[in-house]
């Protein structure tokens, strides 16, 4: 694939997904919109195969290892996955370590698989996998420098408000439980439960969850270099769009089984911009 077609496959890529990602990436500068942009392709290629009901299993996980051997490659190979070659370019260019993006591909091996989560510790490893290490590329694609521990952080904060976001239609779909089982059991709610209806327990889970996302929040906000604000301004317009959503989900008591709870596409580019301009007085 030449390097032109694979800039028009990501861009249709991040274009059709409807992100909070596609609406932070606008703030890059040209170059490394462009690179986001087949990285952020790749993600939802490899996320893809991990939720594709209508493909065998075995099929999803050939897929998966395709994408690990094309990542180990230095050179293309005639049948290797879409955009794979592109991706290579983008890694070497911004110095980034395969291991951040095999850990992506490690991570939607779990999801294949189906793997429930018996302690925060297991349920963590998983978020670094399919979040965290996400960050830690796009970090060093921004031009950030010393910021691993924020985009470790940050992206934990972002993957546990996605958790408590898709809880219903994780399990609805595909019986998926992303609380640690001892959680559960801590507050005296069975898996799924939450599906149809409010269980018991479930305002006090919700707030020990809600604590845990806050906690990395503020640990990533922490973590944050002054110097860097400027380069990861994108990562900063993620954050502030979920921690908005967070509140909208407290506030209304995370009535999961019958709300769907997004923000409107006017309310993300109002908080998009305001944290740029913030960004840029700061500066």
């Amino acid at each position: 694939m030449s390097v032109l077609q694979a800039a028009d496959t990501a861009e249709a890529i991040t274009a059709a997904s409807g992100s909070n990602l596609a609406l932070a990436l606008r703030v890059l500068p040209q170059g490394r919109r462009k690179d986001m942009r087949v990285f952020y392709a790749f993600c939802r290629q490899v996320d893809d195969l991990a939720d594709e009901p209508g493909l065998p299993l075995e099929e999803r996980r050939a897929g998966l290892r395709a994408w690990r051997e094309a990542l180990l490659r230095a050179n293309a190979l005639p049948g290797e996955p879409h955009i794979a070659s592109a991706l290579r370019r983008v890694f070497a260019r911004h110095s980034v370590p395969l291991e951040w993006a095999l850990e992506v591909i490690r991570g939607c091996e779990m999801d294949l698989e189906g793997m429930r989560y018996r302690t925060w510790g297991e349920l963590r490893g998983y978020c670094y996998c399919v979040a965290s290490a996400v960050g830690l590329v796009s970090a060093r694609i921004f031009g950030g420098t010393g910021c691993e521990l924020y985009a470790e952080e940050l992206g934990l904060a972002l993957q546990m408000t996605n958790i408590l976001r898709d809880s219903a239609e994780d399990f609805a779909v595909s019986g998926r439980v992303y609380f640690p089982a001892d959680e559960l059991a801590q507050f005296g709610v069975e898996p799924g439960e939450w599906v149809s209806g409010e269980p018991k327990g479930w305002k006090a889970l919700m707030a020990f969850q809600v604590g845990r996302a806050r906690g990395h929040y503020a640990a990533a906000t922490a973590a944050l270099p002054v110097s860097e604000r400027r380069v990861m301004v994108a990562a900063e317009i993620m954050r502030k769009v979920y921690e908005t959503l967070l509140d909208r989900m407290e506030n209304d008591g995370f009535q999961v089984w019958k709300q769907a709870y997004r923000l409107s596409r006017r309310r993300k580019v109002w908080l998009a911009v305001s944290v740029f301009a913030k960004t840029l007085l700061r500066r």
